[in-house]
């Protein structure tokens, strides 16, 4: 059987969980992953930034 909520979440979300990605500065993609930065603060990344290294995640600057 088909799933009927599948993604609901998604359409709840400003731009439907789209963005730009603070890492790897990707486009128009999904922000779904939390990572913390040294200082405590959290970014939304994508899915291929979810396991970029520390200094990376340290390094990007929140896109708005």
């Amino acid at each position: 059987m088909s799933k009927t909520n599948r993604g609901k979440a998604l359409w709840k979300m400003p731009s439907h969980g789209r963005g730009t990605c603070p890492v790897c500065k990707t486009i128009r993609i999904k922000l779904l992953y939390t990572r913390n930065k040294s200082d405590g603060k959290q970014l939304k990344v994508c899915k291929r930034c979810i396991n970029a290294s520390q200094a990376r995640v340290d390094d990007a600057q929140k896109v708005v």
